[in-house]
């Protein structure tokens, strides 16, 4: 059996697969709050409480960079070691990649069940695949073909400075600099990052702000539910304004991405929060700014663009990517 997990800023999914075939199934699967814990570890422990399962690899997806098989969760405050939940756990072998990187090792094995178009695009056989995922945080990814097969990468183009293209994204970036040192993209284009311009909108004085909303912001957890919501069953003026500037956001970073790997064969977009405003991002504004290149939009019209719905994506991506892994085959070819 091979643990796989996805490593979130919010929670963590960890399931078991049969690895006898390149088919994966999942056979138990538990979501935990991370909020709940204070490690992987601990997380690890109460999952294998409830299993007995032999565990002969596992492969974690985690929310942050990943160096010489350790990881900082970057909205989290734990450490993820390979070699130490190794120990603690007695597994043959643990492997950790970057979150993106998972979402993009299952892009192969994605069909059409799995995605959302937004453009159709005339895709490049073999051409590179981009993969840009805003939830907690913002990821992205990309793809080649290496002769054989394609073969993800990890970045961390999320956190690269956030660049306006217009008078209300300068004001946007005006007031982010009075509250951060580096603004970078995942600020303003994310789910922890949609307060942000909230607040600018609200500070802009352009909209008032409701009392059931200023009290529903003051009473929340997370108020970027909040937010969305508003947006999308109540029509609040603000809060729409709050999402059409996220998807201008979005979508002129996903086509800055889609121009830095040249992804002529697709760009994909993840993560938790596509697949929850799709309404939004099929109205014709998403392709609008995303093809608004200048001399390169005849270019971008020709990318396909997909939602990516599964929200299992990087569960399996993970699991995909420590089934295929060179030191696991190595190593079942050797026994």
């Amino acid at each position: 059996m091979l643990l796989a997990g996805d490593i979130g800023g919010t929670k963590t999914v960890l399931a078991l697969f049969a690895t006898e075939s390149h088919t994966l199934q999942s056979q138990y699967e538990v979501t935990f709050w991370n909020r709940d814990f204070d490690s992987l570890e601990a997380v690890i422990l109460a999952f294998l409480r409830e299993t007995t399962a032999p565990i002969t690899s596992a492969c974690f997806g985690v929310a942050g960079p990943v160096v010489q098989g350790r990881a900082q969760i970057t909205n989290l405050p734990w450490v993820i070691d390979a070699t130490a939940v190794q120990d603690a756990y007695g597994f043959p072998q643990v492997f950790l990649l970057n979150d993106l990187e998972a979402i993009a090792s299952a892009v192969p094995y994605l069909t059409s069940a799995d995605l959302v178009t937004l453009n159709e695009g005339i895709p490049e056989p073999q051409g590179a695949l981009a993969v840009i995922a805003p939830g907690t945080g913002l990821g992205e990814a990309f793809l080649v073909w290496n002769g054989r097969a394609y073969q993800a990468h990890p970045s961390e183009g999320g956190h690269v400075s956030f660049g306006p293209t217009n008078t209300e994204q300068m004001q946007l970036l005006t007031y982010m600099l009075s509250r951060f040192n580096h603004v970078s993209v995942e600020r303003v284009c994310s789910g922890s990052g949609i307060p942000n311009l909230y607040g600018s909108l609200r500070q802009s004085g352009r909209y008032e702000e409701p009392d059931w909303l200023r009290q529903a912001l003051v009473e929340a957890i997370d108020p970027t539910p909040v937010i969305v919501e508003a947006a999308i069953e109540n029509n609040e003026p603000i809060c729409v304004a709050t999402l059409d500037l996220f998807l201008d956001i979005l979508a002129d970073e996903a086509s800055n991405m889609a121009l830095k790997v040249l992804s002529t064969g697709g760009i994909y977009l993840g993560g938790g929060i596509p697949p929850r405003i799709l309404p939004q991002l099929q109205q014709p504004r998403f392709m609008e700014v995303f093809t608004n290149k200048g001399r390169f939009s005849e270019m971008m019209q020709k990318m396909p663009v997909h939602v990516i719905r599964n929200p299992k994506s990087a569960l399996y991506g993970a699991a995909y990517y420590g089934l295929n892994h060179p030191l696991r085959k190595k190593k079942k070819e050797a026994a």
